[in-house]
C-alpha cells in the first residue's frame, strides 16, 4: 500500500469534497480516500501495482479541479 497526498485547488464546499471523494473510491486499486475542503486536501493509499499518482491527478481534473502531489510514503 501507498499513500498520497495532494493538494487541491478549487473546491469550494462540502459538495465538492464529496463528489470528489465519491469518484476516487470508484477507481480500481484505490483502498481508502479522504478529502478535506480546509485545507484542501486529498489523502489517497492505494494498491501502487493498480493505480498511479499521475492516474489520481488526472481523475481529480476531469471534475473540474487543479490537482498537485504534495507527498507520498
Amino acid at each position: 500500500m501507498q499513500t498520497f497526498i495532494f493538494d487541491v485547488s478549487g473546491m469550494s464546499c462540502s459538495g465538492c469534497t464529496d463528489r470528489v471523494q465519491r469518484m476516487l473510491g470508484k477507481l480500481k486499486g484505490v483502498n481508502q480516500v479522504q478529502v478535506t475542503l480546509n485545507p484542501a486536501l486529498a489523502t489517497v493509499v492505494v494498491d501502487e501495482a493498480l493505480i498511479t499518482d499521475y492516474q489520481i491527478e488526472a481523475a481529480i481534473q476531469k471534475l473540474g479541479y487543479e490537482a498537485k502531489i504534495q507527498s507520498s510514503d
